[in-house]
């Protein structure tokens, strides 16, 4: 499979390979979500972690990918987590909408979802999705109103934002969510820092306690629960944090 080969050799130089393999209408979408620039960076360019890749979000095969990683994990955990939920729900960077399908089939839950990559979104209208419960954005800049949603969650995303970008997307939840925001993520298995690791798609391998000091930074009450999503090097954990 395509994307198996890729995920193994990511890395800045193989950027340019996956962005050969991409329609020249996703490669010039890429190029412009990014501003003329194949990766998000932050200050200090260059550093472990400062830059994250983008290309990917717009391959064939990670969508397929997309739309089976958390069975058995992830999803159904996230539906125990929204059962008395109600009010508007956004999911922040809902793939191909895979999730926002099994968040309807099993609570009714009438989820809107966003997404960075207009590839994605475009899947997700594909799967029977309202466009009109679709909007294509930046996760640390969505352009939607202060407390425009009741709840809000993410899955797998955050930890492959540079560091900049972890703060900003925190930030970001907490402005534009009314009540509480739940993020799953890995953590090192071994609770050690390992920092920007690329074994696959590049992200940050890090402790509950690192982890802890972003959200805590932004929201007063932060709970972490375990995740059953677990590799060889993370284990998954859930994020749940709760405006004051």
């Amino acid at each position: 499979m395509l994307i198996k080969s890729i995920l193994k050799q990511i890395s800045p130089p193989i950027l340019w390979t996956v962005v050969s393999g991409l329609s020249g209408r996703a490669r010039t979408t890429a190029y412009a979500w990014t501003r003329g620039r194949r990766v998000r960076a932050q200050a200090g360019a260059g550093a472990p972690g400062s830059e994250q890749a983008l290309e990917i979000y717009w391959d064939p095969d990670f969508a397929r990918i997309l739309d089976t990683w958390g069975e058995g994990n992830a999803w159904a955990e996230l539906v125990y987590l929204l059962a008395n939920c109600e009010g508007r729900i956004l999911d922040v960077a809902c793939g191909t909408g895979r999730t926002m399908e099994i968040v309807a089939e099993k609570l009714d839950l009438p989820v809107e979802g966003c997404d960075i990559s207009d590839f994605l979104i475009e899947k997700a209208v594909a799967r029977g999705i309202p466009r009109e419960r679709l909007t294509v954005c930046d996760a640390t800049r969505t352009g939607f109103e202060d407390n425009a949603f009741d709840f809000s969650y993410s899955i797998g995303s955050l930890e492959h934002f540079t560091e900049d970008g972890i703060t900003a997307f925190i930030k970001e939840m907490q402005r534009i969510t009314k009540r509480t925001s739940f993020h799953q993520l890995p953590v090192s298995r071994n609770g050690k820092n390992h920092g920007w690791i690329t074994p696959a798609q590049s992200y940050f391998n890090n402790s509950v306690k690192w982890w802890l000091s972003r959200f805590e930074s932004v929201y007063d009450r932060v709970v972490v629960l375990d995740s059953r999503w677990e590799d060889n090097r993370s284990v998954g954990k859930w994020f749940v944090c709760r405006k004051a």
